[in-house]
């Protein structure tokens, strides 16, 4: 695919890249890269070859992502797509979660998350260990960003909308690694984004510069001495890219730039070839080559990344301010825990002038009707704190900090909804949950018709199945319903099923 691109960003490549040029501009001419990336939560990526028939050819970004070959696929209608087996992205876009390298067990913060490819990236290398902590300014976004976690099966995740120093301030010290996938100017999505093309501009890379520094500042606050930091971008424009790490560590004296430990790409570009975008800036000590680009001849459509490192100067012993807040203090009243008995009442509040309701469930008849409920459902014990209020029952992960405040969209997995006097099973709970764990299961292979028509929202046939039961695609939990006479009651979510 053939594209114009502005005379300005011309003029700007070509200073940038030299003798390069060319071969850069030939780029554009070449098909557009598809990628898919195994959501290793739910499936291995040797399972989503085999499911894929041959479609899919290693990528080099991360171990789980892939180049898709095939023309016309549309993950929207695919089960494996509604069941979390994969995530649509774009090649190279999984090397910063690369670089990140998140250990299980870890507290990471993704600071600009929507709509979720790198977060989801995360969870999957926690393991369902440690915290995820997937914020997104845009409330809309946000939205997004949280279906894409569930989807996946995410359950040690909290989602928040919240702007980014007022995040960061609160959560001092709290994280063990931090992601900046910076909002940017988008050059290397020319071609798959035709809204950023037409949005480009040498003013709108100094506001992305401008607003990229004061996301950086922030979120160096909220990252533990002896903590590590990805800055990533998709541009190419350096004033977003090595001038703006340069112009970072000059004001952050405990941070270090790190070599990029990575087969792909290509080292970032030295002070000679970008002093001319920030002529203000005072030449660094250091090498920027150490950071790493990826360029289109470099088998994605274009990415920035920076490893950044906080040197940890504290006495043996002592520990980061603010690295162990306490997990229940300012904790909001839809968060609040189910005591083993007593205790405050969850359900919503009854509207005025609306018929009396029954008495709300005491906290301890919730704990006990949420345990039986999910014996019905699967043959383990639930894993993560019990709360429940406003309507709801969620199982939350350990180590969380304080709340309330921070502009929580949810937290951990919303597992049943308490109607009345009786709870019943949330989607979230069934997505997040292993085929092998399910009481009862229906196992349908991908072609198998009945999938599209509970993706649907029909009730379809389910001999052998009774009660609350998991649907599964080759082994893959997707969603559930109630099984009664070799029939299955769809609870698929309506917003989330197929049209048509």
């Amino acid at each position: 695919m053939e594209i114009s691109l502005p005379a300005a960003f011309r003029q700007r490549m070509d200073r940038l890249l030299g003798v390069e040029a060319p071969r850069f501009y030939e780029s554009y001419a070449q098909p557009l890269r598809r990628g898919v990336r195994a959501n290793t939560l739910k499936c291995t990526p040797e399972k989503l070859c085999a499911l894929f028939l041959g479609r899919l050819r290693p990528a080099p970004f991360s171990p789980d992502s892939f180049y898709l070959e095939t023309d016309g696929f549309r993950a929207g209608a695919d089960p494996l797509h509604h069941a979390g087996a994969y995530y649509m992205q774009e090649p190279s876009a999984a090397s910063a979660v690369t670089l990140l390298a998140p250990q299980p067990g870890e507290r990471v913060l993704d600071l600009c998350a929507a709509p979720g490819g790198k977060a989801t990236q995360i969870a999957a290398a926690l393991r369902g260990r440690g915290l995820l902590w997937a914020n997104e300014y845009v409330r809309g976004r946000a939205q997004v960003l949280l279906q894409n976690l569930e989807r996946c099966g995410v359950r040690n995740a909290v989602v928040s909308s919240r702007d980014t120093a007022s995040l960061c301030g609160g959560l001092s010290g709290f994280f063990d690694a931090v992601l900046v996938d910076a909002p940017c100017s988008g050059e290397g999505m020319f071609r798959k984004e035709p809204a950023a093309l037409a949005q480009w501009s040498e003013d709108n890379i100094r506001l992305c510069a401008a607003r990229q520094a004061g996301i950086l500042d922030a979120a160096a606050a909220a990252l533990r001495p002896g903590g590590r930091l990805v800055y990533s971008t998709c541009t190419f424009a350096p004033e977003e890219n090595e001038c703006l790490v340069a112009r970072f560590l000059a004001g952050h004296p405990d941070f270090v730039l790190l070599d990029a430990p990575l087969s792909f790409g290509r080292p970032g570009f030295d002070w000679d070839r970008v002093r001319p975008f920030a002529p203000a800036l005072s030449a660094p000590d250091y090498s920027l080559a150490s950071c790493r680009r990826i360029l289109p001849g470099d088998g994605g459509e274009g990415h920035f990344l920076a490893l950044l490192y906080r040197r940890d100067d504290r006495a043996a012993g002592k520990e980061a301010a603010g690295s162990a807040l306490p997990a229940e203090a300012g904790t909001p009243r839809s968060f609040r825990p189910v005591p083993r008995s007593g205790g405050h009442t969850a359900g919503r509040r009854q509207e005025k002038g609306a018929a009396p309701r029954r008495p709300a469930l005491s906290d301890d008849t919730i704990r006990c009707k949420f345990i039986n409920l999910y014996k019905e459902c699967f043959s383990c014990a639930p894993k993560g704190e019990i709360r429940a209020g406003s309507g709801l029952v969620r199982l939350l992960p350990g180590g969380l900090p304080p709340l309330e405040g921070r502009g929580v969209l949810a937290a951990g997995i919303a597992a049943a909804e308490i109607r009345g006097d009786r709870l019943e099973p949330c989607h979230a709970l069934f997505q997040s949950a292993a085929a092998a764990d399910c009481a009862s299961l229906l196992d349908l292979p991908p072609q198998d018709p009945r999938l599209a028509a509970f993706l649907r929202g029909e009730a379809i046939d389910a001999p052998g199945c009774a009660g609350w039961t998991g649907v599964a695609v080759a082994g893959i939990v997707t969603g559930f319903g109630k099984a009664a006479g070799g029939v299955l009651k769809n609870r698929y979510p309506k917003g989330l099923r197929l049209r048509g």
